[in-house]
C-alpha cells in the first residue's frame, strides 16, 4: 500500500512539472502572438507549435506507463466549499479562480462529460453497435475509395508542382525596367503624352507650371488659349495690339 501510495506521488510530481512544461509554453505562444504578431514568421510559430507538442507527448507517455497508476480510479472530493474568498486557493490558481463556491464545483471536479455530450456519445455507440459487419465492411471500402482518391489527387498535384519548379531556370522577370522608366518620364516630365485641342473646362484652374506666356508679355495663357492663338494669322495679332492701344489711350 506504501509503495502505491509513494508512486501515485511520484507521478503526480512528474505530471505536475509536464503541466508547468507545457503552461510556460503556451503562455510563450500567446505572448508571442499577441506581442510580435507583425514580425512572428511561420518557421517560428511551427517551432513553438512543436514545442507545446512534444509536452502533450511527453504528458501523455508518462499517463500511458505501465508503472503510471491509473488516475481514473481515484475520487476527487471538494473538503470546503464556500462562497467566501479564498487567498491560498488564488495563489495556487495564479487568480484565475478566487471563489470554490457551488457553481465552480461541478465543472472543475467533473469527472463525466456534460449530459448533452454523452447523450451523443452513447447515440454513436448504439449505431456502431446495431451495424451489421457487412455494412461497416461497405462503409470502410467506400471510405478507403475517398481517401486514395484525394491521395491520387494530391500526389498528381505534388508532381506537377515539383515538375514546373525544376524546370525553372531561374526567378521569372514580373517587370521591365525601360517601361519603368517611360512611365517615369510620362508622370514627371510628360513625355509622350499628347495634347489635345480643348483647353481647360468652365471652373477648371491650370497650374503656373504649365501655362505658355501670352504673346503680349501679359498673364501666362493656357495650352488651349496658346493653340488659339498659334492658329490666327498675324494679321489678327496686329488688330489686336490695336485694339490694345485704343483702350488704353492713356499709356504713352
Amino acid at each position: 500500500m506504501q509503495r502505491d501510495e509513494k508512486l501515485f506521488e511520484l507521478t503526480l510530481e512528474t505530471v505536475l512539472q509536464r503541466l508547468n512544461d507545457l503552461k510556460l509554453a503556451v503562455l510563450s505562444m500567446i505572448q508571442k502572438l499577441e506581442l510580435e504578431y507583425e514580425t512572428i514568421n511561420w518557421p517560428t510559430f511551427l517551432d513553438n507549435f512543436a514545442i507545446i507538442s512534444s509536452h502533450l507527448t511527453g504528458l501523455t507517455k508518462i499517463l500511458a506507463k505501465e508503472q503510471c497508476p491509473p488516475l481514473r480510479n481515484r475520487t476527487v472530493l471538494p473538503l470546503l466549499v464556500s462562497m467566501d474568498r479564498d487567498d491560498t486557493l488564488i495563489n495556487i490558481t495564479e487568480g484565475r479562480v478566487p471563489v470554490f463556491s457551488h457553481d465552480i464545483v461541478p465543472d472543475y471536479l467533473r469527472t463525466r462529460p456534460d449530459p448533452i455530450t454523452e447523450q451523443k456519445m452513447l447515440q454513436n455507440e448504439q449505431k456502431a453497435a446495431n451495424l451489421t459487419n457487412d455494412a461497416a465492411m461497405k462503409q470502410v471500402t467506400q471510405y478507403n475509395k475517398v481517401v486514395s482518391h484525394v491521395l491520387d489527387m494530391v500526389s498528381k498535384a505534388r508532381e506537377e508542382w515539383e515538375i514546373e519548379s525544376s524546370s525553372r531556370t531561374g526567378i521569372q522577370q514580373t517587370s521591365s525596367m525601360a517601361d519603368t522608366q517611360l512611365l517615369v518620364a510620362a508622370v514627371g516630365m510628360g513625355k509622350g503624352l499628347k495634347l489635345t485641342n480643348y483647353g481647360p473646362g468652365p471652373g477648371m484652374m491650370v497650374p503656373p507650371s504649365i501655362r505658355a506666356p501670352s504673346p503680349m508679355g501679359g498673364p501666362a495663357m493656357s495650352p488651349g488659349n496658346v493653340q488659339q492663338q498659334l492658329g490666327k494669322a498675324p494679321s489678327a495679332v496686329k488688330t489686336n495690339i490695336k485694339s490694345a492701344n485704343q483702350v488704353h489711350p492713356f499709356s504713352r
